[in-house]
């Protein structure tokens, strides 16, 4: 799509969104422009600055390469005992946790401020940043796999990374070359902690607001009830914070399939949760990203802190569901998890 057509889109639905009254709501934005799709050598030589600017706190490695030869990228940080794993862009087109990211490692370890020491001290939190990096070059859900038929994907283009982390399934028979990668890593980490940064469409939300984000827990009933408790405790954290900042949150209508990742981790022993940024134009987008940042400082110093265990698993229950789709602007894109 030409870019005059996208922003004469973007301007319908704006338009379209201001008659039908639904109110986007007002999220506060990082200080200063965060690139919102840094490209493929530009993510690289972020991380690198980083790593350097850090002084070893921010360790950086590839865990492995995509179909078409990229560097999926591994960024760790501090070396406590209770360890977190986040991941961003499984799907290629969905991009905003991935700048959220960069800022995570930024606030968390670079510099020697006594609270980002003690924080370090009592976390270690690795971040698969960008886990499809082919399917962000080509602007596809998918990873690069064309010749593949998948069952969850698309013929021509790849899988849909997201569908293939069943615990059943060693790395090395994952026909998803990315989702083989994250498994090997996770079993590499063994993380207590597993947060998915995804994105999706447009939602109306109660009272006419807008949801800006949406989250879920896992859903397979073959988690142990621990591992769920664990997972909404997370969810409620993530959900305050995001709150805090503007952000209308709910619940996310996933499924219980065992390959979706806050399935599978949570299966493995994980607190497993799904984080859906919603995907509302250029215009929201430094918000969004202040949104997945918040979500994710706030999980970590909970975890830090102990406070993430005095949660009690049911608030998560009370997040409200998601509403239905906003006419029109569904149009201009969809996501799943």
């Amino acid at each position: 799509m030409a870019k005059s057509t996208r922003i004469a889109l973007l301007s319908v639905v704006v338009a379209v969104l201001s008659v039908l009254g639904f109110v986007a709501p007002s999220q506060a934005a990082p200080p200063g422009r965060i690139d919102p799709r840094p490209s493929t050598a530009e993510l690289a030589r972020k991380l690198d600055e980083l790593q350097g600017r850090s002084h070893g706190a921010i360790e950086v490695a590839a865990i492995g390469k995509s179909n078409q030869g990229r560097p999926v990228w591994s960024a760790r940080v501090g070396d406590g005992p209770l360890r977190v794993l986040y991941v961003t862009q499984q799907h290629g087109d969905e991009p905003l946790g991935t700048p959220a990211a960069l800022e995570f490692l930024r606030e968390v370890g670079v510099g020697q401020s006594r609270y980002q020491r003690w924080l370090r001290s009592q976390v270690t939190v690795d971040i698969v940043v960008r886990a499809n990096p082919d399917g962000h070059e080509l602007n596809w859900r998918y990873n690069y796999a064309p010749d593949a038929a998948p069952d969850y994907g698309a013929a021509g283009k790849g899988y849909d990374i997201n569908r293939y982390h069943d615990p059943a399934v060693a790395p090395e028979n994952n026909p998803a070359t990315e989702a083989g990668l994250i498994q090997r890593h996770y079993t590499e980490f063994q993380p207590q902690i597993v947060v998915d940064y995804h994105m999706q469409g447009r939602y109306a939300g109660g009272g006419g607001r807008e949801i800006t984000a949406s989250l879920m827990w896992p859903t397979n009933p073959g988690v142990t009830p621990s591992n769920l408790e664990l997972a909404k405790q997370i969810s409620v954290v993530a959900q305050r914070s995001m709150t805090d900042g503007g952000a209308n949150v709910s619940q996310y209508p996933g499924g219980d399939y065992r390959g979706i990742a806050r399935n599978a981790y949570g299966l493995r022993g994980s607190g497993s949760v799904l984080i859906e940024l919603s995907d509302m134009g250029p215009q929201h987008e430094q918000a969004q990203i202040d949104s997945a940042l918040r979500s994710m400082l706030a999980i970590v110093r909970s975890a830090a802190d102990g406070s993430l265990g005095t949660i009690d698993p049911a608030d998560a229950d009370a997040i409200p569901p998601r509403g239905e789709p906003i006419p029109q602007a569904a149009a201009a894109g969809t996501h799943a998890d």
